[in-house]
């Protein structure tokens, strides 16, 4: 059993029929708790996503559950007509008292989830084809989202992707020096600085707003096991009013590589093309029909600024003393920066060619 009280009494919560037996740590996400939750039910284990939110990241987490139920009551209803359409969308599972969460004794806020079988993530992509599936199922997510009814959703953390201001965060960081590392990464903080300019490139574009998930990481895609068909986009804690070029580029930062987001040996670190192609092809696709020609045009480059804006985000929670992100070793969120720059370096060498390969794809 690897439940902790809490745990288990968050579990016993929600409409699940049956048993209780454990809920098991699940997933690599840096941000929330999740278990992989066992239920007994006649005699056979069955299991369910439970997690707690994280409060210093989500200030607002009723508001944020509100955005989850709207989005995938919304999903339920485009996809009820497909074939195994119980795993082509998140299901919410009500708590007891009909909610669509739980908040326990200490004020933590849990939720639950029916667990998507025959399917996983991948923390890192392994072939072309499974790249075009994660940009195909992330642009159809878009494209089911784009009739959401009003009103607005709310915005669960306030100008996420806004990158100038995050660069002005990171400013800050290095003028305060809260956590005294400055002197150790001078290298980072010198190329962070260089950047400047092209850190309003999609905020100053006049796009039109969407409904985005602004989490776009390869391992917010499960892939079916038999087919390997992107089939469910999950982690909807960002499901937010955004730019659709920022969703892209997180593709590209979290799928062109075959790196790991905090590789130390910088010499594995590289955008490969085919990748990116991949993606291109399997995010217009099913996004194509819906953007506008501006849209398109910022494919490109939107892979090279949202890499530079996570880098950036790594390097200021490093400076800050790891407030932010989840670290598991010294020196962590500094390895991951070193890993996003590295990135941007080697888009930049093939900036052209992304280029021409959307404008081509596009047109």
């Amino acid at each position: 059993m690897t439940s902790d009280l809490n745990t288990a009494a968050a579990a016993r919560q929600f409409e699940i029929g049956g048993e209780f037996l454990e809920a098991r740590p699940y997933g690599s996400g840096h941000i929330n708790d999740t278990y992989r939750a066992f239920f007994d039910q006649g005699g056979a284990p069955s299991c369910y996503i439970l997690q707690r939110i994280n409060h210093n990241i989500f200030k607002h987490p009723v508001a944020l559950m509100e955005n989850v139920e709207r989005v995938t009551a919304h999903l339920a209803t485009v996809v009820a007509s497909e074939p195994d359409w119980t795993r082509r969308a998140l299901r919410l599972i009500p708590a007891r008292d009909g909610l669509g969460w739980h908040v326990d004794a200490e004020g933590n806020h849990w939720r639950a989830y029916h667990f998507i079988q025959r399917a996983r993530t991948y923390d890192a992509v392994e072939s072309a084809e499974q790249a075009f599936q994660a940009a195909k199922a992330f642009g159809r997510f878009q494209q089911m989202l784009a009739e959401l009814p009003a009103p607005r959703l709310h915005d669960t953390i306030p100008d996420f992707h806004n990158t100038p201001k995050r660069f002005k965060a990171l400013e800050q960081a290095i003028a305060a020096d809260a956590a005294g590392r400055a002197a150790l990464a001078k290298p980072e903080i010198a190329f962070a600085l260089a950047h400047r300019s092209i850190v309003g490139v999609l905020m100053e574009a006049n796009l039109p707003e969407r409904v985005t998930h602004n989490d776009t990481k390869f391992n917010n895609v499960m892939l079916d096991d038999q087919t390997g068909e992107g089939i469910c986009v999950i982690d909807l804690d960002t499901v937010m009013p955004g730019f659709a070029p920022y969703d892209f580029g997180d593709m590209v930062r979290t799928t062109t590589s075959p790196a790991m987001e905090d590789e130390q040996d910088l010499s594995k670190v590289t955008m490969q093309f085919p990748m990116f192609e991949a993606l291109v092809r399997g995010y217009l696709s099913s996004a194509g029909a819906f953007l506008t020609n501006a849209e398109k045009q910022l494919l490109a480059i939107s892979g090279k600024l949202i890499t530079f804006e996570t880098g950036i985000r790594f390097l200021a929670d490093y400076l800050m003393g790891d407030t932010y992100f989840k670290v598991h070793r010294e020196g962590h969120n500094l390895d991951r920066c070193r890993t996003q720059f590295k990135l941007v370096e080697s888009i930049e060498r093939q900036e052209e060619k992304m280029d021409r390969l959307v404008e081509s794809l596009a047109s």
